[in-house]
């Protein structure tokens, strides 16, 4: 019976994907919120880059979710992971060449994620990209010496300020326009560093927010320590 079962729910799923396929007209996508969104985000928003306009601007909200649930998720899993065990050890450092790397790397992964976090509304990227890129630079640094340590209570302060500092941006917005989240400030001239209204704030909020979280769980990743076996 299972067998027939898993037959039947095949076929009619097969069928279905059909009518659907047979329905679409291919070739010819009806991008009809899209395109929209290509027609006035530049002229009303002034962010050469659409996504971030989009995330930060149309979606402010839906993204203000997105930043709830990263933090639910990051704080779950540092609970699970703050506990060390009595018998553990710390894995030594990793040698001359991944101490010179990580060395290295670091200033340059900490340049190209606040380019890419204050640069969100002109060039493809923004805060949730630049802000993974901060938290691997220096989840970098702690893999080629396990002995470095982050302070987790400034990680704290500055997540919980970047988060204040997005709803209170959109609280503004709600009482200027009305509207939660709203793009303020002029527009100013779309390309130019200082432009977009409100959204570089929201862009570089979304950065340190993220940022801070994944770092402060990068750590807790590598502060757990090995069983000595």
């Amino acid at each position: 019976m299972r067998d027939i079962a898993s037959l039947v729910f095949s076929a009619g799923l097969l069928f279905l994907l059909l009518v659907i396929g047979a329905e679409l007209a291919l070739g010819h996508p009806d991008m009809r919120v899209g395109a929209e969104y290509l027609r006035v985000a530049g002229p009303e928003l002034g962010a050469a880059n659409i996504v971030t306009a989009i995330l930060a601007g149309y979606r402010g909200f839906d993204t203000l979710g997105e930043l709830s649930i990263l933090f639910a998720a990051a704080t779950a899993a540092s609970l699970v992971l703050g506990h060390r065990r009595a018998d553990a050890r710390r894995d030594p450092p990793g040698g001359l060449v991944l101490s010179a790397g990580a060395d290295l790397l670091f200033p340059l992964l900490l340049v190209v994620g606040i380019f890419i976090v204050v640069h969100g509304h002109l060039t493809p990227g923004g805060g949730f990209q630049g802000g993974v890129i901060l938290a691997a630079a220096f989840f970098v640094a702690l893999l080629a010496n396990p002995a470095r340590t982050l302070n987790h209570a400034l990680l704290g302060w500055i997540e919980g300020l970047a988060g204040a500092a997005f709803i209170l941006i959109g609280l503004w917005a709600l009482v200027e326009d009305g509207h939660f989240l709203t793009p303020l400030l002029p527009l100013g001239t779309m390309g130019e560093l200082v432009s977009a209204g409100t959204l570089p704030l929201l862009s570089v909020a979304i950065g340190l927010k993220v940022g801070a979280e994944l770092a402060g769980l990068l750590a807790h990743l590598a502060d757990t320590e090995a069983p000595d076996r």
